[in-house]
C-alpha cells in the first residue's frame, strides 16, 4: 500500500516553510543529504537558491533526487 504525500517543515535561511513529498522522496532526500554530509535543511536551501522562480520547491527536490540517482548510474 502506497502512502500519500507527507508534509514536513524545513528552515531555509532562517525562514520556516513546509514541503510535501511522497515518503520515498523524503527517504531518498535524507539519504542524499547524509551522503553529502549536509543537513536536510542545508540541502533544501541549496536547491531552493538554484531553482527557477517558476518551479516549486517540492518539484525541485523531486527533480534533484531523480537526477542524483540517474547520474549515479552512469
Amino acid at each position: 500500500m502506497t502512502i500519500g504525500p507527507v508534509k514536513h517543515s524545513l528552515t531555509l535561511r532562517g525562514h520556516r516553510t513546509s514541503v510535501t513529498l511522497e515518503p520515498e522522496f523524503w527517504r531518498a532526500f535524507r539519504a542524499i543529504a547524509s551522503e553529502k554530509d549536509i543537513s536536510v535543511n542545508g540541502l533544501a536551501a541549496r536547491i531552493d537558491a538554484e531553482r527557477p522562480a517558476e518551479t516549486g520547491l517540492a518539484s525541485a527536490i523531486r527533480v534533484f533526487v531523480l537526477q542524483h540517482y540517474m547520474t549515479d548510474r552512469h
